[in-house]
């Protein structure tokens, strides 16, 4: 009793004729119920009644029109027959009824007033007829929630969703469209279901929300405005949607940070994040591609919500950075230094954990003569000062790497991290020079060295008589390259006509032929 109620419903006698039908005034009736309106057969036949429930109603003459009848139209004591439909029923207490279908296991935020909301929706009466569609329009409904732009039953209704939340929103006519109806679709005092699927929700004062996922112990530095950084993403819109990851194409995103080069919520949720971390990163469409979107992928209005892992990240003003792991017990008194020969073991990889290279490989060491430009710079520096046996880690930016274009194995701007071992050094020789005397060469060298004493020294002998220098420790060649091929061009630089042979004319030590050069300058 007092409920307001829609139904159809035809009239007829005892015999099947009919004395009145809503359907042929193509009129449904709308009335309140149980307050004297309707005859008091119908009034309590329509008691308890579901939506799009039928009914046969027999109304007898004392609870229809009695012994006077209606003049015209029904006889005194005629026995009424009905049959009804009910289309829909509210009553001026209801308030907007709200039922969760569905509801994500997880919710970043809450639908409250003056948010804009996406989302998309079916609308229909409560019988089930349709109305209106967001899903035939090829794009979500986007509004302001609470600022009246919708009917305050839609406005209630979508108060604490979360995105990816589906609902059933059944609002009374009052807080729709009331006596008026709009349009040809939506009749007076109509209730309206709304079955809602919330795509996403920002609000225009909102920044970007970070979320830590997993954080590498160790973070001893955080990348700042300016960092060039390497990292992989999934991007998605609130409701899952992926639109765009690196990792299907196997390829990190490479960009400088806080300098315009990317979307401004992007700069800023990259910020303060370490090496190896992975966070979530939720952008509001004002900091991302706007009201207009991008692409076919991207729809105006959108958040973004990224999971970025930052693989590494550097400064183009960085230097190497050196931590020594351990060093040997004993007294270290000569450290490596420029023009080394050094041999050394290590082990190449990626701040991610990649392994590149390793001279374990090969079952020895490494070599190479420190600042003869044989390894990358980074390394040059990282293996300068070491002791014998000292281990060292090197992090290695790319600008003293292998730089933009990386290399075969290495990828662009990549950071490499190195764990060196210094197995042994020997003191290089000056720039220029194959060969060194520790102590002053023979004062007749040239006779010394022709063994024959034939008055030429050809390569053989030139061989026996350097060989036998190096063994008795009067002199030493350049470390780390073949003997053979050294005293060869030793002796190529001393034949100064090339016949084969070595006259005393043409030997000269070198430290003289400098000193020449010197004076022709002059």
């Amino acid at each position: 009793m007092g409920d307001f109620v829609r139904y159809h419903y035809n009239g007829t006698f005892e015999d099947g004729k009919k004395f009145d039908s809503s359907y042929d005034r193509n009129t449904l009736v709308a009335i309140v119920v149980g307050v004297g309106r309707l005859i008091t057969g119908m009034d309590r036949g329509l008691m308890g009644m579901c939506v799009n429930e039928r009914r046969r109603l027999i109304v007898p003459p004392h609870l229809g029109y009695g012994s006077i009848g209606l003049a015209g139209l029904i006889p005194p004591d005629a026995t009424l027959y009905f049959d009804v439909v009910l289309l829909d029923v509210w009553n001026k207490e209801d308030t907007v009824q709200v039922s969760t279908l569905l509801r994500p296991p997880h919710c970043p935020r809450m639908v409250q007033d003056g948010d804009f909301v996406r989302y998309h929706y079916n609308g229909t009466l409560l019988d089930g007829t349709s109305f209106d569609t967001s899903y035939s329009k090829g794009g979500t409904y986007d509004t302001y929630v609470g600022s009246g732009w919708l009917i305050k039953g839609m406005d209630q209704g979508l108060l604490g969703m979360c995105p990816g939340e589906r609902r059933k929103i059944i609002i009374p006519p009052f807080l729709a469209y009331g006596e008026k109806g709009y349009g040809t679709v939506i009749p007076p005092h109509a209730s309206l279901v709304f079955h809602i699927l919330l795509i996403d929700v920002h609000n225009p004062k909102d920044t970007v929300q970070l979320e830590t996922l997993e954080l590498p112990a160790g973070c001893v530095r955080r990348a700042v405005a300016g960092d060039f950084m390497r990292y992989h993403y999934n991007g998605s819109l609130m409701d899952g949607t992926v639109f765009d990851s690196s990792y299907s194409r196997n390829h990190t995103y490479n960009t400088y940070i806080g300098q315009g080069y990317i979307i401004p919520g992007m700069d800023q949720g990259l910020q303060g994040a370490c090496i190896g971390e992975r966070r979530r990163i939720t952008i509001p469409p004002h900091l991302a591609y706007g009201e207009n979107g991008t692409g076919d992928k991207i729809p105006g209005s959108a958040v973004l919500i990224f999971n970025v892992h930052v693989i590494d990240f550097h400064n183009p003003a960085d230097v190497v950075e050196i931590r020594t792991l351990s060093r040997p017990s004993e007294t270290c008194n000569e450290t490596t230094k420029l023009g080394d020969f050094v041999r050394y073991h290590y082990n190449c990889s990626l701040l991610d954990g990649t392994q590149l290279f390793t001279s374990h490989d090969y079952g020895a060491p490494q070599e190479a003569t420190l600042g003869a430009n044989k390894v990358i710079e980074g390394l040059d520096t990282g293996l300068q000062g070491m002791c014998v046996g000292e281990r060292r880690q090197l992090i290695v930016p790319p600008h003293l790497a292998h730089g933009e274009s990386g290399a075969r194995g290495v990828p662009g701007s990549a950071v490499l991290l190195f764990d060196v071992e210094l197995v042994s050094r020997e003191d290089g020789l000056p720039t220029g020079y194959l060969f060194v005397w520790h102590e002053d060469p023979p004062a007749n060298l040239f006779e010394d060295m022709d063994l024959n004493k034939d008055g030429e020294v050809p390569p053989e002998e030139f061989s026996t008589f350097i060989k036998a220098q190096v063994s008795e420790g009067k002199g030493r060649l350049m470390p780390g390259q073949d003997p053979e091929k050294t005293i060869g061009d030793m002796f190529q630089n001393q034949d100064r006509n090339q016949d084969g042979k070595i006259t005393v004319e043409e030997l000269k030590l070198k430290s003289d032929e400098d000193q020449e050069r010197v004076h022709e300058e002059l």
